[in-house]
């Protein structure tokens, strides 16, 4: 069998924002939701003239230099399980490697894959980033073209699994910002664990499409607001940007 090949559609060698601790990044071309609020929508076609084609040796390489300054790597998109024989393959070799297996290996995942997918990546990986557009199903067909059940079954799984280092909301005005459907929220994530971690980001319409650059960016007031409702519904470790 030939040696999977991932598509890319750009890497970032040092990032912040993806996950704990100073990252490197590869952005996956190709996502199995649609979502109004995606700030990456070039990366949804499953096929692009600007995406790239790398081979797993090529990608560490990529990260190789940058290793001295890295806490670890990531995956993003686009939706990077849906190249999972490719991730798996990555987050192989990166734990081989005598000068790279230190560092930690996370999937920032929207959640809509398959069970199997997680059993895969699991004995690879060291943690997940699973956005949660909503918990409604009704209104996260609506903002991400998508069933949430997955979603959800992804949350519990990795969660079983000690893998699961933070849910991700992101918040959009009037949108899915309701006092009910945030601590209904938290009263579901914190019956799978009592300890999660929540990330709060605030919408904001850069890179957004169409459809989505008329939706308001939430306030300082409403990131307060925010804030106290899942701190009153019970999150203790939470994030709010």
């Amino acid at each position: 069998m030939s040696p999977p090949l991932g598509l890319l559609a750009d890497v970032v060698p040092f990032s912040w924002v993806d996950g704990p601790g100073n990252r490197f990044v590869a952005f996956f071309q190709g996502c199995s939701f649609d979502c109004l609020a995606c700030h990456n929508p070039h990366t949804i076609p499953l096929a692009s003239v600007h995406a790239r084609q790398v081979t797993v040796e090529g990608l560490v390489d990529e990260v190789r230099p940058h290793a001295p300054f890295l806490s670890g790597v990531t995956v993003s998109g686009g939706e990077a399980t849906l190249q999972a024989d490719f991730v798996r393959a990555f987050f192989t070799a990166i734990k081989g490697d005598p000068g790279l297996g230190r560092l930690t290996t996370f999937v920032d995942t929207n959640g809509g894959c398959a069970p199997e997918v997680w059993d895969a990546l699991v004995p690879v990986m060291d943690g997940a980033m699973v956005d949660l557009k909503a918990l409604d199903p009704v209104l996260h067909q609506r903002v991400a073209g998508a069933s949430n059940e997955p979603v959800l079954a992804s949350i519990r799984q990795l969660a079983a699994a000690g893998r699961l280092y933070e849910v991700r909301l992101l918040v959009v005005p009037g949108v899915n910002d309701s006092p009910g459907q945030l601590a209904a929220t938290a009263e579901w994530l914190l019956a799978v664990d009592p300890g999660l971690r929540v990330k709060v980001i605030g919408f904001r319409p850069h890179g957004v499409r169409a459809a989505a650059r008329e939706w308001p960016e939430p306030t300082e007031g409403q990131r307060t607001a925010y804030r106290a409702a899942l701190t009153a519904a019970g999150v203790r470790e939470l994030v709010v940007v």
